[in-house]
């Protein structure tokens, strides 16, 4: 018999995870006096590790004491207080130990058979999130619907589209692909980049989707561009098949009118899917649920607690109306994973609401969240990202070196330099090249504009003001 090799014993794992737990919690304790932005050069990272793997295995406190020589210097912090750039991407202690204890049980939940709990827990919790959220009754498991966690929205949009295909198709594309039947995707000019990523997957390439004007002053999608366009499309002998509306893009959180476009589509057999990837866990507060009005006809809906609800990444959060659509397209059932509970009916699989066969046990950290914070207390977190972008709104509008290019969305604030993109650019790059804070750009109607997307679970309003300062000062600099 060849030698096995030497795993630790539980009493070593024991140390060792308690010593790993430790590092996070002096890493969190470190933040406010690290730059947010990483300030190494290419290739940095890379010469610090040895060429090859270790032959003889080494301490596991080997490795914790190479993250600090090697990895820290490397990392842009993105649970630092003054990360403010794209959106938050969100860990709390809580959603840590659930994705902990996740990783210890090592469950596969590609079929309910595999792991009952791993399907039934996050049933139930998503159907806890989506009362939180108000989210229709449609959307519940105990319906035609339901929901599913997935990777990232990405995922989620692709996923809708397969499933619009197939409802569209009555099952030709799952069986034939998509031919050359003129499919057509709509959304504006501001969508998500995924949704011409989805189109490329699905067969039916980027030229597929069709982008639509936005209202300059919202940034919203022009609902009457959209009609024409479908208008127009239908009498050219295209097809249709799903508009992909966002409520929160990612540029300037803009929210398309869910209703108005709706309406749009009703009459037209056309998938409706929501992308609310960022906005849409604003709903767990009554007074910011505007923005998902007319959510009660859409056929799918995405949002994601790991970006501004406290959630380790991944967990997407993705609902449909009529899973049926979902499962037509993308079920799949090979002799190997033939089982009776399957067989039944009973059960949900859910290797058949996307496109990969293993799956994590991602509900149990929104679970730990959901049960640790509870619905109030994820309601004061957002809660306290809307305050915190006011005051940045009322900073600026205080500072006539500056002015706002949109109004604030949520959580979500993008203003601009008066003197111009140059200046603009070079604030923006000089408060992150010093380490302060960490801001993103963007451009609107042409123009270039910095976005401070607030959501942290550690930022305070003095972190707002000291980044402002640091804004400030780089204005003078530039502007001098």
């Amino acid at each position: 018999m060849p030698d096995q090799p030497s795993h630790m014993t539980p009493e070593e794992f024991r140390r060792h995870g308690h010593a790993a737990i430790d590092w996070i919690a002096d890493y969190w304790a470190s933040l406010d006096d690290l730059p947010v932005r990483a300030q190494v050069d290419p290739g940095d990272v890379r010469r610090l590790l040895p060429a090859s793997a270790p032959d003889v295995g080494e301490p596991f406190d080997a490795l914790l004491d190479d993250l600090d020589r090697v990895v820290v210097p490397g990392l842009t912090h993105w649970q630092h207080p003054r990360f403010f750039a794209y959106f938050p991407a969100n860990s709390s202690p809580a959603a840590i130990l659930g994705d902990l204890l996740s990783s210890g049980i090592g469950a596969q939940g590609m079929i309910w058979a595999t792991s009952p709990a791993v399907t039934e827990v996050e049933q139930v919790v998503l159907d806890w999130f989506a009362e939180a959220l108000g989210l229709p009754d449609a959307f519940r498991s105990d319906g035609a619907g339901g929901g599913v966690i997935q990777d990232t929205a990405s995922t989620a949009t692709f996923t809708a589209l397969l499933a619009a295909l197939h409802r569209a198709s009555g099952g030709d594309v799952r069986r034939h692909g998509v031919g050359g039947a003129g499919w057509r995707v709509y959304g504006s000019t501001q969508a998500h980049s995924s949704l011409v990523k989805a189109a490329m997957m699905a067969g039916l390439g980027e030229d597929a989707v069709r982008t639509v004007a936005v209202d300059p002053a919202t940034q919203a999608m022009d609902v009457d561009a959209l009609r024409a366009a479908m208008t127009e499309d239908t009498a050219a002998g295209l097809r249709p098949v799903m508009v992909h509306v966002a409520a929160g893009t990612t540029s300037t959180g803009a929210m398309d009118d869910i209703a108005a476009v709706a309406d749009v589509v009703r009459d037209r057999g056309v998938w409706l899917h929501v992308d609310a990837a960022w906005a849409g866990v604003a709903a767990v507060c009554p007074e910011h649920r505007s923005h998902l009005a007319g959510v009660e006809d859409a056929d799918s809906f995405v949002t994601n607690p790991h970006k501004w609800l406290l959630t380790t990444f991944d967990c997407s959060t993705f609902w449909v109306r009529d899973r049926a659509a979902l499962t037509g397209a993308l079920s799949i059932l090979p002799e190997y994973l033939r089982n009776a509970a399957t067989e039944s009916g009973e059960v949900v699989d859910y290797r058949d609401w996307h496109p990969q066969l293993g799956r994590r046990f991602r509900a149990i950290k929104l679970w730990a969240v959901l049960r640790t914070y509870g619905v109030e207390g994820l309601r004061a977190h957002v809660r306290s990202g809307v305050a915190l972008a006011e005051h940045v709104a009322d900073l600026v509008a205080a500072d006539d070196r500056f002015e706002m290019v949109t109004e604030p969305s949520l959580s979500l604030v993008v203003f601009r330099l008066t003197a111009g993109d140059e200046q603009t650019m070079a604030a923006m790059e000089d408060v992150n090249a010093s380490g302060e804070a960490y801001l993103s750009h963007t451009t609107v109607e042409g123009r270039a504009a910095i976005r401070l997307a607030v959501g942290s679970w550690r930022t305070t309003e003095a972190d707002v003001d000291r980044t402002w300062r640091a804004l400030q000062q780089a204005a003078g600099r530039v502007s001098s």
